[in-house]
């Protein structure tokens, strides 16, 4: 227990340090303005490794290598922040605060590194891995539910009203993880109905990326019986749109199962993207004159 307070300690110094509050109470002022109440509200905080881990080594390494588990810590210091400053009064409970934790960059080692011509093995929590590829495919852009919330069908029970059951999308799960009809209540075990109008809807786009050197065998210029195989990246929310077919990205994402009996598919949700340019390297030739 006293690590957490400890970490979330090191959350609010962090927040405080990078403009992550002042953001916070911007976004919050936002929702002044509209007239619609949802069952979540979304909040980005941008996370630079290398300031978190000046500020804690401790919270550096758990948002690293556990950034499923980091971002609750992240949305509990965000709620007590919204409520402890009244920054708004639509949101009532912390499951109703979605943090999106996006990093500016990833440490320069191996271990953050997915060479898209390895084979992809998963093992233990995902961890955030940074990858360069060209784009080869992708989907148009298609709606996904980012949060609902549920109601017990007992109306004796607490959980009948308020915001007791949220559903929120993590990333690597289905659209059935975060919407079906068959949850039951966390009070009395009844069964949950969603309120459908609480209903909240963010964008989703699939991109097919592959290792550059594929496209050397695309043109001929490389003979070779090495088959280069695409990785399917999840663009959500504000990163659609922001790759083109062709074009080299360098995209920092969390690798994810996603079980679909009978099959396991293999994929990455996409947590940042930056245009990236290969660095060929050039030989010199040197003409010796006697």
């Amino acid at each position: 227990m006293a690590d957490i307070l400890s970490l979330k300690e090191s959350v609010v110094i962090y927040l405080d340090r990078s403009g992550g509050l002042q953001k916070l109470a911007g976004d919050c002022r936002l929702l002044h303005d509209s007239q619609q109440t949802a069952a979540v509200y979304r909040f980005r905080v941008l996370v630079n490794p290398s300031d978190l881990i000046e500020v804690d080594p401790g919270l550096g390494d758990y948002v690293l290598h556990d950034p499923l588990r980091a971002t609750v810590l992240f949305q509990s210091v965000c709620f007590l922040a919204i409520k402890t400053l009244s920054l708004t009064e639509k949101i009532h409970t912390a499951s109703q605060v979605n943090v999106s934790l996006t990093f500016t960059h990833l440490p320069p080692f191996p271990e953050y590194t997915l060479d898209l011509r390895s084979f992809h093995r998963v093992f233990g929590p995902m961890t955030p891995v940074s990858m360069e590829g060209a784009v080869i495919a992708m989907t148009r852009v298609t709606k996904y539910t980012q949060g609902a919330r549920f109601l017990c069908t007992d109306d004796d029970c607490p959980g009948s009203t308020g915001f007791h059951h949220i559903r929120v999308h993590a990333p690597g799960a289905t659209e059935s993880a975060t919407v079906r009809n068959d949850f039951s209540c966390m009070i009395c075990s009844s069964q949950l109905k969603e309120d459908v109008k609480f209903r909240v809807l963010g964008d989703k786009q699939l991109v097919e990326l592959i290792h550059v050197k594929a496209l050397d065998v695309l043109r001929g210029h490389q003979q070779s019986s090495f088959r280069y195989q695409s990785v399917t990246l999840f663009l959500r929310d504000e990163l659609c749109h922001s790759m083109t077919i062709g074009r080299l990205y360098r995209v920092v994402g969390i690798p994810s199962l996603v079980y679909q009996w009978p099959s396991i598919t293999w994929s990455v949700e996409a947590n940042s993207v930056q245009p990236w340019e290969l660095q060929r390297k050039t030989a010199h030739i040197h003409t010796v004159i006697d």
